[in-house]
């Protein structure tokens, strides 16, 4: 991830989380807070409670992948988005990370793949029903 897409510094961590709104699950907790910087920065905090340092890194390395190549790419505005690793993180493999991620985000609304999908289907699903009612019963009977 590239540095500028990273929060670094500590006191951006705390604004995000004072000034912020949170959603969580067993496993994340996801802060999220609009900012006016040219583009959307994520922070990673792992706490020494969840495992020793290679289970945290291993943690933080699988959170980022799935930042970097799924969700970044998606953000159309500015966000300062800090995810927090809870102890269920330790035993979940990159998949069940990223779903439970995918999960915050869609309650955040920051992202809605739901709706991408429903727009995609309601596009074709139209042009099906579009057909049908023009050989409705009514039209079809000039008899």
């Amino acid at each position: 991830m590239q540095k500028r897409h990273r929060l670094r510094k500590s006191k951006d961590f705390a604004a995000a989380r004072r000034e912020g709104k949170s959603w969580a699950d067993r496993m994340l907790v996801l802060v999220a807070r609009r900012t006016d910087n040219e583009c959307s920065r994520f922070g990673f905090s792992v706490s020494k409670r969840v495992g020793n340092a290679v289970v945290r890194n291993r943690i933080k390395r699988r959170l980022k992948e799935a930042a970097r190549t799924e969700y970044l790419p998606r953000l159309s505005e500015s966000w300062d988005l800090v995810v927090i690793a809870r102890k269920d993180a330790a035993n979940a493999d990159y998949h069940r990370l990223n779903r439970s991620l995918r999960r915050l985000f869609r309650r955040a609304k920051i992202i809605d793949d739901r709706a991408n999908r429903q727009t995609a289907n309601s596009g074709a699903g139209s042009s099906v029903n579009v057909s049908p009612a023009s050989s409705s019963p009514a039209s079809s009977s000039p008899k």
